[in-house]
């Protein structure tokens, strides 16, 4: 799902805006929020996660909005269907976890896609780890439809989920994503869940906006990520905000 600069304003939260000229501009009221809705989350520096990924040569700071060309995403992908929502991704029971501190970031990454029916034999993270072995997530159609949680982009990112690709997202969910720096939500130009099986070996390009299955032997499109890959890249809205000189860095 690229962005675009009559999109953008309806995909990030609404404190966020872009101008005309993709400049991005972050809200006072959500800089300066101590409200509870807005959750505090480790920094690109003390994250625990351990993502597979074969190479992310730019630096992680960026003044402008073009989206970094060499990060490379390499693994093992599980596979999921259409309306996969925020209670398989993570059950509400356990959004009592605090994702700043670290144990319990962990803890919380344990138990990501927890609540997939029983028609899902294969289990994303084994009993007893904390960790996944699947790098990326492909889904259908409405990938993180419900509630409006934010845990369950930072329960992704902290099991070890790099990406997810998926045919389309809840916007709720896209905008979380971007807005946590969790993990990349990348739209796919075909239905990429019916074409891969949980186990299969991929690779994915953001320069080359392409999924490479080389189980399969099959490449695939992505669409681009556009503006929203330096927020990422950065580690969230907050991280990006300081690196570009938005905000104070201390």
């Amino acid at each position: 799902m690229a962005f675009s600069s009559t999109a953008t304003a309806t995909i990030l939260p609404r404190s966020l805006a872009f101008a005309s000229s993709t400049k991005l501009f972050v809200g006072q009221s959500l800089l300066r929020s101590s409200s509870p809705r807005f959750l505090s989350f480790p920094t690109p520096k003390t994250n625990p996660r351990n993502r597979l990924i074969v190479s992310l040569q730019s630096p992680r700071a960026h003044s402008s909005a073009s989206p970094s060309t060499s990060a490379t995403f390499h693994g093992l992908c599980y596979v999921v269907g259409d309306n996969i929502d925020t209670d398989q991704i993570i059950p509400a029971e356990y959004l009592t976890l605090v994702p700043s501190k670290p144990d319990e970031y962990e803890k919380l990454g344990s138990y990501a896609l927890v609540g997939l029916p029983a028609s899902y034999a294969t289990r994303f993270v084994e009993p007893g780890e904390i960790k996944t072995k699947y790098a990326i997530v492909i889904g259908g159609a409405n990938f993180g439809c419900g509630s409006s949680r934010e845990h369950a982009p930072v329960a992704l990112g902290a099991s070890g989920v790099s990406a997810v690709v998926a045919e389309s997202y809840a916007r709720i969910f896209f905008r979380n994503s971007v807005a946590t720096g969790e993990v990349y939500p990348l739209e796919s130009e075909s239905r990429l869940c019916d074409e891969c099986t949980t186990g299969d070996v991929v690779t994915i390009e953001l320069g080359g906006s392409r999924l490479i299955n080389h189980t399969t032997g099959k490449e695939y499109r992505l669409k681009p990520i556009g503006d929203a890959g330096p927020v990422i890249e950065a580690g969230g809205i907050f991280a990006y905000a300081r690196n570009t000189g938005m905000i104070p860095s201390n």
